[in-house]
């Protein structure tokens, strides 16, 4: 069994075309997504309506959460909102917030029971990310009878062998390779490329192995059109994988 898993693409619909292409590439016609399918400055409509189209697997993000929230509210100035049509919004309502995939792969956005929650990571007080420790990951698993678990949400590419042989897999974003963020304290997620990451997952020989993969592409217009909106974190996080700090 082989199959790919796809995470928080945030609108960023040209890196989700090279990451399909790179996926067929390889000869793997299954794919799992993790959620947060279009939220962000980009290319809400385009990328659901690719999604829509490609029919996968999918759970719901906690920024496709709000989406549906802020629909069911009646408006939003939001960029994304502001893209997208009922038929999107209800697509993403109609997604659970974990999903069994063949009877064998557990999948969530940020955590088992936790749909905004750093998982495999952690934010420290001084506002550093580091991997988490391994009973907290374990604490995070426990109940769940799968042998590999899947999220995303932090963007961090990960893979994680807990103790008792299951395999936990964060496939890292592909649309957005670095953020910052307000709480617990603040903090900044930077991988350190801009190339689209996705996970390659393999049933074999007994067990499971996990290969990430970054696939290059031309990040130029959504980086021109974040900087456009004002989002200049998401500007030259897609353009460099860093986060460009403001002065002042």
């Amino acid at each position: 069994m082989r199959f790919a898993a796809i995470a928080d693409v945030h609108g960023n619909r040209p890196a989700l075309e090279a990451v399909l292409a790179d996926i067929a590439s390889l000869g793997v016609d299954e794919i799992v997504n993790l959620g947060d399918h279009v939220s962000g400055p980009l290319e809400a409509a385009r990328t659901a309506d690719l999604l829509i189209e490609r029919g996968f697997p999918s759970v719901r993000g906690d920024q496709d959460r709000i989406l549906v929230e802020l629909w069911r509210a009646g408006a939003s100035a939001r960029s994304d909102f502001q893209q997208l049509e009922r038929k999107h919004f209800e697509w993403m309502a109609s997604m659970p917030s974990t999903l069994i995939y063949r009877e064998q792969v557990f999948l969530c956005h940020a955590s088992p029971t936790d749909d905004a929650a750093f998982w495999l990571d952690r934010v420290t007080a001084d506002g550093s990310v580091r991997p988490s420790a391994i009973e907290a990951i374990e604490a995070g698993a426990a109940g769940i009878d799968a042998q590999i678990i899947l999220c995303g949400h932090t963007h961090i590419p990960r893979v994680v062998r807990l103790r008792d042989g299951r395999l936990v897999v964060n496939p890292g974003s592909v649309g957005l390779p670095g953020y910052d963020g307000k709480a617990p304290v603040p903090y900044v997620v930077e991988v350190g490329t801009p190339q689209a990451c996705y996970a390659i997952l393999e049933h074999a020989g007994g067990g499971w192995s996990a290969t990430i993969r970054y696939v290059p592409y031309d990040t130029a217009a959504m980086a021109a059109l974040a900087r456009s909106k004002g989002m200049l974190t998401w500007a030259s996080a897609i353009a460099t994988g860093w986060v460009e700090r403001e002065c002042g």
